[in-house]
């Protein structure tokens, strides 16, 4: 059963983390085609076998572009504020490793709102590659610890991971629709239990569980 002890209309304003903030829509489509090219781009490299005259011409032209693109960067910790279909915002990093908005590595795991927690899907390539042909354990740590996070923020207010176990319960697939779950099992003041899973083909492949604890927000 979801326990949820803060209202969303209580969360802290954006002005509380003191960091810039930027509104998912305001992120040029420019930016997002980007990312989409250079996530492609990630997989690509990792996979391919050109010829060494079409490597050396690669690098150069990222190399290039690379310098292009630095002139002007973010603020380390800029935030990016989202809205859920059923209203809700959040706040994220906007270069998050699971779900940044302008991560190119970010798979990126797209969580939404349910009556249990947070649900997702993702498909990941050998990018995210551990054993052959199957999802690297470290990454379905990272989805689960994101899950786990986001839900006990959504639930409760924004936290950090204080512990976190994953049970590894069978190979998970590459090139698979992975279902994400996760929920709030119980508060204790600050601390909050969340636990959660990874299916595939409905099969739980991974379940997570962990102990967050709640940010004290600045008055």
């Amino acid at each position: 059963m979801t326990v949820n002890t803060q209202p969303v209309a209580e969360r802290p304003e954006r002005s509380v983390f003191g960091l810039p903030v930027v509104e998912q829509d305001q992120i040029p489509t420019e930016l997002r085609s980007l990312v989409a090219r250079v996530h492609e781009l990630v997989d690509a490299v990792a996979n391919t076998e050109a010829d060494t005259e079409v490597l050396a011409e690669a690098a150069q032209t990222v190399e290039h572009i690379t310098g292009e693109l630095n002139v002007a960067r973010r603020q380390v910790g800029t935030m990016v504020l989202r809205t859920m279909p059923d209203g809700t915002i959040t706040h994220g990093t906007i270069t998050n490793i699971v779900d940044g908005a302008t991560n190119p590595v970010a798979p990126p795991l797209n969580l939404e709102r349910t009556e249990e927690g947070l649900r997702g899907e993702v498909t990941l390539n050998t990018t995210y590659q551990g054993p052959p042909g199957l999802v690297h354990g470290g990454w379905i740590a990272a989805l689960l610890d994101q899950a786990l996070g986001g839900v006990s923020a959504i639930e409760t207010s924004p936290g950090l991971t204080g512990k976190l176990e994953v049970d590894y319960r069978r190979p998970t697939p590459l090139f698979t629709p992975l279902e994400v779950t996760a929920r709030v099992e119980r508060t204790e003041g600050r601390k909050v239990f969340v636990a959660g899973e990874i299916r595939a083909h409905g099969e739980i492949t991974a379940k997570g569980s962990a102990l967050m604890i709640r940010v004290e927000i600045p008055e």
